[in-house]
């Protein structure tokens, strides 16, 4: 008689329960801090609201320079929140508790960065269109933003999730975070304007979102296995 089976199936399930029981204690947490939820939003609406007040300069050439506002301002905003990803739990020791219930860290990693985009990533992109109207950024490129801040915004959590692995035993490891990320962020940065930028202009930006969802399919498979292992070197 095939056993194997029956009992993997219920560690799947297991495992996928445990995942929506972390993602929902870690979205309640996020609501009961609302100035850690409100403060990537506030920077993100403050730099692009700003921004186009600070300088003089004509509608074209604002439209011009809207999507490197617009992802600058979104990847900066995404960094504010991703130290106290780990960071919390590991100093009051609940990250030592999630790991010996016995589920994998690679699960915890990924219900811990889902809830992480959740209310910081998603937020930014549920935003990004009142902002894209103050940048002048047509209408008919609001689907092509919101895909492309959709994808670079969960790759950099995933990006971030590493980083914050490396960094949750240091004392201020927020710098140290922001050097790691950066980095590896300039390809997002590069290929979301680009495709922004190509639908402001009318023209075709399916190479640049192919690009950045081949990125967040990557970053995805690696990162929890990545910051599982940093987390496990930091427990040890």
């Amino acid at each position: 008689m095939n056993v194997g089976r029956p009992i993997e199936a219920e560690t799947s399930v297991g495992a996928r329960r445990a995942m929506m029981l972390i993602m929902h204690r870690e979205l309640c947490l996020s609501f009961r801090r609302p100035e850690q939820l409100l403060q990537p939003l506030v920077f993100f609406l403050i730099v692009t609201t700003l921004f186009p007040l600070g300088l003089s300069v004509q509608l074209s050439l604002l439209r011009d320079m809207a999507p490197g506002v617009l992802w600058v301002a979104a990847l900066l905003s995404s960094l504010l929140s991703l130290d106290s990803l780990f960071k919390n739990d590991a100093d009051d020791g609940t990250l030592e508790q999630l790991a010996l219930s016995g589920q994998s860290l690679a699960t915890i990693v990924i219900a811990k960065t889902l809830a992480h985009w959740l209310v910081s990533g998603a937020a930014l992109v549920l935003v990004s269109p009142v902002v894209a109207i103050g940048l002048n950024i047509p209408v008919s490129a609001f689907a092509t933003m919101l895909l492309g801040l959709a994808l670079g915004t969960l790759t950099l959590s995933w990006l971030g999730a590493i980083g914050a692995g490396l960094t949750v035993g240091l004392r201020r490891g927020n710098v140290l975070l922001s050097l790691i990320v950066l980095p590896l962020a300039m390809p997002l940065l590069i290929f979301g304007a680009g495709a922004t930028d190509r639908a402001i202009s009318g023209t075709s930006a399916a190479g640049a979102l192919y690009f950045l969802a081949s990125l967040c399919v990557f970053t995805s498979t690696l990162a929890p296995f990545a910051a599982a292992a940093a987390l496990r070197i930091a427990l040890d």
